[in-house]
């Protein structure tokens, strides 16, 4: 591999910034109608310490999203798409499609819901005008913002956000409208607590807004972990602070009946009707800008049908979907001409948090596999984001069960589109029938080509009994920690046991491993040698793709059969299989698991794959807190200080967490400075050379070269395997 293949973090020079991009979009969504128009509502019905109860269970739910985003955009760059692009590349296209569509059409409603609350206040508030005509000129005139730049339209919600400030401070230092008694959980007669939650989450779900400008962003990977948690913290800090101003301002029969409570205890009324305003106007001007990106992103993943396929195309230097937010001013029109949305408003507010659970279950999934591909910067544990989309779930059935549930319906209906699939009724009448029809589906799924993002090794571990060579086994064990398959090989002598016999030993072997927590397949065999068995092995073992890829294989130290191990090193490289040989220390050392030692060489052949192991290798319960030290030797200083930058940006480019270390020969050998340096490791990583004609003296060095050291792990990578593609972004 050339040094040209080294993954780098892409960046462009122009875009979108985290304040403008993100935060601005979130928050002003986030600060929307409901705050001015419910929030009295809910601290009249619950109370000053309900409300905060309320407010820190909805922004609970919202904040486990958002650490799920982060999780996401922070292990690849997020582009144009925002939710839809994540869910696809995380579950599939089936899965992002399905969720996409719906979502697309959920942004563009919403602006037909938030330009017809506008105009439903200038109404209300003057008179004398036609409600459909100012919403649909309003509505135009965010479709020409959003047609003439994204940037320019972002530059219009610093003014909104100008008139919401204002807004809060009038509020802040109003007055008390009435003499109040603090009530701390509501009146009697009031909502229930959880009517209450339903009608306020629907404040708390603005993330997305800047989720959805991924593509105009200059560094997505920054921006949108740092403005969507900042936005939502700066949302938390102002919903927690309103209920006070209100609980302590106005009775709790003024803050249940009056809508604009707001504006009478402000200092400055009219200011809060510039909130209301800024509020819907911000919210619909992020929905334009959000919907057509998803439904250029549903094009160029050819989602949509073959003839809508032009909406992927985009203008201008910062491929704005020009094309995508002209139909999407159609679609708005239509539904704001048609006027009532009351009946498909819960729906919508359905398909965001279908959007939420999707995201939380992908980031679930990412984690909970371990993948080696899946590596974030901003790491969030699996369980976080499970917790996160039940309580999606949760809050979609206490809003609207029945929308709930036609929304699911949508989804699974779209999914099954895009999949082109036909149900078939193939169920068994026992559990096992199930199994196997899913063990088909697998199998024929599987044998598509192989994705390297969610690539781990499928090992044949050559031990023979378990009992004789357990640290072979418990090497496999901690590389595959429960997420992938390996197979333990027993070779016997031709003739020196039955079918039968076999099938026993394998079933006493598998209940030897179940007994000591290993989840491993068994294969036991006969041959006329061990090394005849291996080869037959690697012919013919494995069930149609599931074939093994690595060979796990005890050191051979003695010199009797050198030349049949080397040949079996040889025809198994031939064979295109990942050699992994682990050499045992024979002298009994404690195992401290904390420290991997990594003999750089460079991404090019064995390098990446020696990574990818001491990654696996981490991953494990026992080797958690273990530090990965990858050392490299340069001839002279000038080189080492060279060398130390370039490992230093190759580390964070495939966000490593590593310990880099450049030693420098001063004329000593390689073997006596990995003698002097790894004396204190726990595990080595070592590459070998290419198994050439005179591979048996080679092999001879590598035995001297052991002697002395802690426990040691050889690799020699497959040829052709492109590993790098597995530590990219």
């Amino acid at each position: 591999m050339t040094q040209d293949s080294t993954p780098v973090i892409e960046t462009k020079s122009t875009g979108l910034g985290t304040f403008g991009g993100v935060y601005t979009p979130s928050i002003l969504t986030i600060l929307g109608v409901i705050m001015y128009l419910r929030f009295g509502w809910v601290v009249g019905n619950v109370g000053l310490f309900g409300a905060w109860l309320i407010v820190t269970l909805a922004v609970s739910i919202t904040f486990l999203t958002a650490l799920s985003i982060c999780s996401i955009a922070t292990d690849r760059v997020v582009r144009v798409g925002g939710a839809y692009f994540m869910i696809s590349r995380s579950l599939g296209i089936e899965t992002g499609g399905a969720v996409g569509i719906p979502l697309y059409f959920a942004q563009a409603l919403s602006v037909a819901l938030y330009t017809i609350g506008f105009a439903e206040s200038v109404v209300s508030a003057f008179g004398r005008f036609d409600q459909t005509y100012i919403a649909l000129i309003v509505t135009i005139f965010v479709a020409v913002l959003a047609l003439t730049s994204a940037e320019l339209a972002i530059k219009a919600q610093y003014v909104i956000m100008a008139a919401i400030v204002l807004s809060l401070i009038s509020l802040a230092f109003g007055s008390s409208l009435e003499p109040t008694q603090l009530e701390p959980w509501g009146t009697e007669g009031g909502e229930s607590f959880w009517t209450v939650f339903a009608v306020f989450f629907p404040a708390v779900t603005g993330i997305m807004a800047g989720v959805n400008m991924s593509g105009d962003l200059r560094e997505p990977t920054k921006a949108i972990p740092t403005g969507t948690l900042a936005a939502v913290g700066t949302g938390y800090l102002i919903y927690m602070a309103l209920p006070f101003f209100l609980a302590t301002r106005a009775d709790a029969s003024t803050l249940v009946e009056d809508p604009l409570v707001m504006q009478q205890i402000a200092f400055w009324g009219p200011a809060i009707l510039l909130g209301v305003w800024g509020a819907t106007l911000s919210s619909a001007i992020g929905s334009l800008l959000g919907a057509p990106r998803i439904l250029q992103a549903l094009a160029r993943d050819g989602v949509l049908p073959r003839w809508l396929r032009f909406l992927g195309q985009g203008s201008g230097a910062n491929d704005e979907p020009r094309l995508g937010t002209s139909v999407t001013l159609g679609v708005v029109m239509v539904a704001v001409v048609i006027g009532d949305l009351n009946l498909i408003a819960p729906v919508l507010t359905m398909f965001f948090l279908t959007t939420y659970l999707v995201l939380n279950i992908a980031a679930g999934v990412e984690g909970f596999l371990d993948s080696p591909s899946f590596r974030p910067i901003f790491a969030v544990h699996w369980s976080l984001s499970l917790l996160g989309a039940l309580g999606c779930l949760g809050v979609m059935f206490l809003i609207n069960p029945v929308a709930t549930v036609v929304a699911g319906l949508i989804v699974a209906i779209i999914f099954l589109w895009i999949q082109r699939r036909e149900l078939q009724s193939t169920w068994g009448d026992t559990r096992r029938g199930m199994w196997m029809v899913l063990l088909r589906t697998s199998l024929f799924q599987l044998g598509h080509p192989s994705d390297l993002r969610s690539w781990r090794p499928h090992m044949l571990v050559l031990s023979g009994s378990p009992m004789r060579r357990w640290g072979l086994i418990q090497l496999a064990d901690s590389l595959n920690h429960n997420r992938g398959l390996f197979t333990i090989a027993s070779v016997l002598p031709t003739g020196s046991r039955s079918v039968l016999q076999q099938q026993e030993m394998e079933k006493s072997i598998n209940n030897y491993l179940r007994e000591r927590g290993v989840r491993a397949l068994v294969r036991v065999l006969t041959a006329p040698d061990a090394y005849a068995g291996v080869e037959r092995l690697v012919e013919i073992y494995g069930l149609g793709p599931i074939m093994p890829d690595t060979v796990l294989i005890g050191d051979n130290a003695s010199a009797t059969n050198r030349d049949r191990y080397c040949a079996l090193i040889q025809q198994l490289h031939q064979a295109r299989r990942n050699i992994v040989i682990y050499h045992e220390c024979p002298e009994p050392r404690p195992d401290r698991h904390r420290q991997i030692d990594v003999w750089w060489g460079g991404l090019h052949e064995n390098g990446a794959f020696m990574l990818i192991l001491a990654e696996l290798l981490r991953d494990g319960i026992d080797w958690r807190e273990a530090e990965i030290h990858l050392k490299l030797i340069a001839p002279d200083e000038s080189a080492a200080t060279m060398a130390q930058t370039n490992i230093d940006n190759l580390v964070l480019d495939l966000r490593i967490d590593a310990v880099t270390q450049v030693l420098v020969a001063n004329g000593r050998s390689f073997d006596e400075i990995l003698h002097q340096s790894s004396q204190q490791a726990d595990r080595i990583i070592l590459g070998m050379a290419t198994p050439t004609d005179d591979f048996q003296t080679y092999y001879a060095t590598v035995q001297k070269r052991l002697q002395g050291l802690p426990s040691t792990i050889l690799v020699l990578a497959a040829p052709n395997f492109e590993f790098v593609k597995v530590l990219e972004k």
